[in-house]
């Protein structure tokens, strides 16, 4: 029976941890868990047989890092790291004592970079850093690949595309979330389970993160959105620092005991992360022998997401954001020809703060490459916004371009029941996954009866069924037309609507504006129409969110048809007209650079800035302008608001301005006030520092000095430049288990040798309790939070 035939029949096993064992068995300091594949293949072939002989099924090869990335500084290469680790494997297989069938899965996670536009790596290069990684795990004899520990959706997409484009591995796939249930760049449960069901992975889960139990939350939620096989791996609970030594505070028995009680009931694979010995395996496995693993269940939920953002359509009323695009619009136009990018982001944010669900993005016009702009700007769209975008092309090669680099789960505009429109959209979309919405025209044209729209929606249905696209994944636009044109318009759209939610069950969209094309008072007689979609049970309306008139529909409607229980968001959305026009905000903060910065809107702050320099001094725009914009933005990113990418935005766009502040303080011969200096590193034996970089960013926004010195930092070296640079501040990363040891290694070097310096540390394996256990005296969870610290020591 092959590996996807055995899910659900019984539990399917991963091993446990690797990384805290090998530092037992003599991982040296600094040294890659990789490189051990080939200096003490008989240590790493024993680990692998204690994992085999205590029951599990699925043994995981040592290449969690075996990427170029990561193996080029310590001169090792993929194709041989990759190989000795699959012949350990088999070697551990082979000599245990086992009945079982195991099987082996290529490792596969970060590279510990940040992907564009946050960090250097180009999402392709990406892709094909990954496709090199998963190739040699398929020629050397892996029967599946994992892709594990990740904490961005755009990396893992990359990941899983690279995979299934290059080998025929069955996928699985993982996140990691942190204290918030949150991702690095923002994802939550249901960003993450939409993409990965849309990219068709064969399994997806958690892993690594926390203990099981404080995880039961996320797979409490995962089992009821998912309609894959889940995987649950979490850590034996959380480090802690005992006797000069890393260890995890779970027993084989409690570990196992957690698992029992809830993972074995939610998930269909479970297995162990950081912390977890062939004991706790042993233990899970033999208390959920008797346990029948959950059925894999369809959920009927139609879900289109952003990297941070999920948007359910079905619960209630969608509205999607129709501005971004030319049609009727002059200065949209003159801003695609003239590739003002700034100005299409401008129209994003202001439909996000007006209320939209989701933004539509057309760029059709004649005169440029469609295919470039649509990706750009939905690239430029996802530095400032977090609504999922539905991505709005006639053109299937724009179309794919851009669904391809989304960061997300978008909506696809569209698929008619044209035979070549079907067969060009729907292999992108059972590709790369998506909502698509079904127009229901044909090559005989747009129908003028609701059967007929009908019968074209049933069309698309059956043909995307064909490419194993499920109907939740359509949404069906049964067409506005003209009443100005056809007095009979609008009711043959309503009937359509009906007769198609009724006879299929599908979720519907419509562009509710089209109604009043050549009337007078358009906004009079298009909410007045959408009220009565509305009431027709239309799912999500592509309209205006600027318009009075329209969201004074939809909140009202929302109240009076029980979407809006307690009248709250009705409330919130009349107070906030009240607020808009009795402005209390300082006069300061109401300038175009503020709304830039916090918009992320970077291309503008330089110029912005230099205007306010014609009647302002440096330090009054730095204190009275730009700190509080960032000052906003770290709140919105404090209270999970704003994520990850609208606060290096926001920074790189402060970044501009305080380009323009220095140009104007060296004319003058001024000096710009330094608060204080700190020193970033990543310690010895880590390789990842998108942490420090963040956290580096937005200190230097904030007024402060830093020395960086990179990562895979020696404890003595930090010492010797605290040392010689006076330094008061020191901030220290680690990501990896391997390496938190480091970390208390150079915080005792630095106390041992009487500097007074204060340490704050950071990192996804780094808890408040093994800070204090360490001797630092700031945690440091985010890096808002190591602003703080900052703020805090220089006062």
């Amino acid at each position: 029976m092959g590996l996807l035939d055995r899910i659900g029949k019984k539990h399917l096993f991963f091993d446990g941890a690797m990384g805290t064992l090998l530092q037992e068995r003599g991982l040296k300091p600094g040294e890659l868990p990789e490189n051990m594949n080939l200096r003490a293949p008989d240590v790493i072939a024993g680990i692998h047989r204690e994992y085999v002989e205590a029951g599990c099924d699925i043994i995981i090869a040592n290449t969690f890092g075996a990427n170029r990335v990561k193996l080029e500084g310590a001169g090792l290469d993929v194709q041989t790291v990759v190989a000795a680790a699959i012949n350990n494997c088999k070697a551990a297989i082979k000599t245990a004592k086992t009945t079982k069938e195991h099987y082996i899965a290529l490792d596969m996670s970060s590279t510990g970079k940040l992907l564009e536009p946050f960090g250097e790596l180009s999402f392709e290069e990406a892709v094909d850093i990954y496709k090199e990684q998963a190739m040699c795990g398929e020629a050397n004899g892996a029967d599946l690949c994992i892709i594990e520990t990740m904490t961005d959706t755009y990396e893992m997409k990359a990941a899983v595309i690279a995979v299934k484009e290059n080998t025929n591995l069955p996928v699985f796939a993982t996140f990691s979330f942190d204290e918030r249930e949150r991702l690095l760049t923002g994802g939550d449960i249901i960003c993450t389970a939409a993409l990965l069901e849309g990219l068709g992975v064969d399994a997806l889960g958690i892993n690594c993160s926390f203990g099981p139990k404080k995880m039961k939350g996320l797979l409490t939620r995962l089992a009821e959105f998912s309609s894959l096989p889940i995987i649950f791996m979490p850590n034996a609970g959380m480090p802690v620092f005992r006797d000069g030594k890393t260890v995890f505070e779970l027993s084989p028995e409690e570990f196992a005991q957690e698992m029992a009680q809830t993972a074995a009931v939610k998930a269909q694979i479970l297995g162990g992360c950081c912390g977890t010995t062939p004991a706790h395996l042993k233990k899970t496995i033999e208390l959920c022998a008797d346990i029948t693993p959950p059925p894999v269940t369809e959920k009927d939920i139609t879900a289109v997401t952003s990297y941070s953002k999920s948007c359910i359509i079905g619960e209630k009323p969608v509205i999607i954001g129709e501005r971004i695009n030319p049609t009727g619009k002059k200065k949209f136009k003159e801003a695609l020809l003239n590739g003002d990018f700034d100005y299409i982001v401008e129209q994003g944010v202001e439909q996000q703060e007006a209320g939209a669900d989701i933004l539509d993005v057309n760029v059709g016009i004649p005169g440029i490459d469609e295919g470039e702009v649509l990706l750009r700007a939905v690239k430029e769209l996802q530095t400032s916004v977090t609504l999922p975008l539905q991505i709005d092309s006639g053109d299937p090669q724009a179309m794919e371009k851009s669904v391809r680099a989304y960061n997300g789960k978008p909506m696809i505009n569209s698929v008619s029941g044209k035979e070549e429109s079907m067969r060009r959209i729907f292999p992108i979309a059972k590709k790369y996954g998506g909502v698509v919405v079904a127009l229901t025209l044909d090559e005989n044209g747009i129908p003028q009866t609701a059967e007929e729209r009908l019968q074209i929606a049933r069309n698309i249905l059956a043909v995307a069924e064909e490419y194993g696209i499920n109907r939740k994944n359509i949404i069906v636009d049964t067409l506005t037309m003209t009443v100005g044109a056809s007095p009979d318009a609008a009711k043959v759209t309503l009937d359509a609507l009906e007769l198609v939610q009724k006879e299929l069950g599908v979720k519907t969209v419509l562009g509710v504006s089209n109604v009043s094309f050549g009337l007078p008072q358009r906004d009079v007689i298009n909410a007045t129409f959408f009220a009565e979609a509305l009431c027709h049970g239309l799912d999500a309306g592509i309209i205006n969110p600027l318009s009075d008139a329209m969201m004074n529909t939809y909140y009202s409607h929302n109240a009076l048809s029980a979407h809006d229980p307690l009248c709250l968001d009705y409330g919130n959305y009349i107070q906030s007209l009240t607020q808009t026009k009795a402005q209390t905000r300082p006069e300061e903060t109401q300038t175009p650079l503020f709304a830039a910065i916090k918009g992320g809107i970077s291309q503008k702050t330089f110029d912005l800035t230099k205007e306010e320099l014609e009647d302002k001094n440096p330090q009054r725009i730095v204190d009275e302008i730009l700190v509080p914009a960032l000052d906003e933005v770290g709140k919105g990113f404090e209270k999970g608001t704003l994520f990850l990418p609208q606060l290096i935005k926001s920074a790189e766009a402060a970044q501009n301005a305080f380009v323009a502040i220095k140009e104007e303080l060296l004319k003058s011969g001024a000096e710009q006030k330094i608060k204080g200096r700190v020193l970033l590193a990543t310690v010895e034996g880590d390789i990842h520092d998108i942490g420090k970089n963040i956290v580096k960013v937005m200190l230097e926004n904030y007024g402060f000095e830093v020395l960086d010195l990179g990562r895979d930092v020696s404890s003595e070296k930090i010492l010797d430049t605290v040392k010689k640079e006076s330094i008061e501040l020191v901030g220290l990363s680690a990501l990896m288990t391997t390496t938190a040891p480091a970390m208390e290694k150079t915080i005792r070097l630095l106390r041992s040798n009487n500097i007074k310096s204060r340490v704050m540390v950071g990192g996804a394996v780094i808890t408040e309790e093994y800070a204090k256990q360490i001797g630092a005296d700031f945690y440091a969870p985010d890096a808002m939070a190591g602003v703080a610290a900052a703020e805090e020591v220089f006062g």
